[in-house]
């Protein structure tokens, strides 16, 4: 300020010498009618408000005041003040900022009269799921429409490799995608941690598609994979739910999951969202490939049954709360499945601890015996995802094993098993889908156990500690 005698000019300059990230809101005492704004790598959005203007790091947050928002991107810095704004590059060049409407109301940020927004998103997961699939789904020819992808079909559906990269919940959703694309449609899938992605020197090439899978669409680490894979000429895709994010606004193509605002930290209906989202890749691409029309016909029948099977689960709350009576005061938690259900069992191990602070791991079933079976007795809850399918007789083999050492088993299964009610203590039953499209429903149980086992034990479900809901951060 000594030397530019200008907030506005002073922070751009400052900005010149600053490494690392930020998204940074400055007010001077001097000029307080001003406040100056610049972002690296976190989220800056500003609201467009009748002669009031806002500045926020989510969109969701403006939603009470304005529905006109202008996002900022990296290396900008803009002046806002309460009738206007105008932006500037840090390097001093001007720029004409678009301004976007945004459609979202405040009653879809509000609690609903449900007592935690938790709560509230695992059951409204009919209309997220509905509203991920509407209007993406043509039976007659057993295909899916999704024009984010429109122009890139020939070159998504050639790809000699598929890479999903994700963190946290969304890389529970890309293990589940990567189960699928290989079914269906044969091309190569690996899924990496996008924090661990760009630091193992990872070979990318042209003809490889990437997908990068983020809620916020502003997660730090996915954004840093992308610009990686940018680098590396791949085809890059995005897979968020916020409207006009960063990963959205940088990839080449994408689906936006529609699955609605979710404030709630743990993520619930974004996750189920994300898999009925790369189902429908799955099917976009397969279609393309060794896929015949009636085969793509079965799978879109599937998902157009799904919403009743989901409203059939969310039914059972109550049953599922008194269940929760049983374990609220345990100390540790295994979580068990395998094929697709394996990233099941990971996703309803990290529900778990992010809400209840209850230690709790994920493994496959079969890989129990490699060393997690040492830790099971009497005092050990196991959770097992069992569901009927290629590899069930081999998962009650596992119930049967823990069985023997006086563990304590919860099972998710399907409604017509009658047989592992048997074997365990406690059964949550969930109707029976096709293998790619069955997660989505045998996770609906363990988010509500999470959610209820953490109300029990009295803490905030909604912001549980240490946590954030878009992790900005690397």
């Amino acid at each position: 300020l000594k030397t530019k005698n200008n907030l506005f000019q002073a922070v751009r300059y400052a900005l010149n010498e600053v490494e690392g990230t930020y998204g940074i809101a400055v007010i001077y005492k001097n000029e307080p009618e001003k406040i100056v704004v610049a972002r690296k790598g976190s989220p800056l959005v500003i609201g467009i408000g009748k002669n009031e203007n806002f500045v926020a790091s989510d969109v969701n947050a403006l939603i009470a005041h304005t529905s006109q928002v202008v996002y900022l991107e990296d290396g900008e810095v803009a002046e806002i003040y309460k009738d206007h704004f105008h932006a500037k590059t840090i390097s001093d060049e001007n720029i004409i900022k678009e301004i976007h409407e945004v459609d979202l109301s405040i009653d879809e940020i509000s609690k609903g009269g449900f007592s935690h927004y938790m709560l509230k998103e695992i059951m409204e997961q009919s209309d997220s799921i509905f509203n991920s699939m509407r209007g993406r789904l043509v039976l007659k020819e057993g295909i899916s429409k999704l024009g984010g992808l429109q122009g890139f079909e020939e070159r998504i559906a050639n790809s000699s490799r598929i890479i999903i990269s994700a963190c946290g919940t969304s890389w529970h959703a890309a293990l589940v995608g990567e189960y699928m694309l290989e079914e269906y449609t044969g091309i190569p899938v690996e899924v990496e941690y996008a924090s661990e992605f760009r630091y193992r020197h990872p070979v990318i090439t042209k003809n490889d598609t990437v997908i990068f899978i983020s809620q916020s669409g502003e997660t730090a680490d996915t954004l840093a994979a992308l610009k990686e894979a940018k680098k590396k000429g791949a085809l890059c895709l995005g897979v968020c739910n916020v409207v006009g994010s960063t990963i959205a606004r940088d990839s080449d193509a994408g689906v936006y999951i529609h699955a609605g605002p979710e404030i709630g930290v743990a993520s619930t209906k974004a996750f189920t969202s994300q898999l009925v989202v790369l189902a429908l890749i799955t099917l976009f691409i397969a279609r393309r490939k060794n896929l015949n029309m009636s085969e793509g016909q079965e799978i879109i029948h599937e998902m157009h049954i799904l919403i009743s099977k989901v409203e059939a689960i969310l039914k059972q709350n109550k049953e599922i709360e008194k269940i929760a009576d049983e374990y609220v005061n345990c100390k540790n938690f295994l979580y068990l499945g395998r094929g697709y259900h394996f990233p099941v069992a990971l996703e309803g191990a990290l529900k778990l601890k992010e809400i209840s602070y209850i230690h709790a791991e994920g493994y496959p079933a079969a890989e129990m015996k490699h060393g997690p079976i040492a830790l099971i007795d009497e005092n050990m809850p196991v959770v097992f995802i069992a569901m009927k399918d290629s590899v069930y007789e081999k998962v009650i083999s596992n119930i049967e094993e823990v069985k023997a050492r006086k563990g304590r088993i919860l099972a998710i299964a399907n409604e017509d098993d009658d047989y592992i009610e048997k074997l365990v203590d406690h059964v949550i039953k969930v109707p029976k889908s096709i293998n790619m499209l069955q997660p989505i429903l045998s996770v609906i149980p363990l988010q509500l156990l999470a959610y209820h086992i953490a109300v029990k034990k009295g803490l905030n479900v909604d912001q549980p500690r240490n946590l954030a809901k878009s992790v900005t951060v690397e």
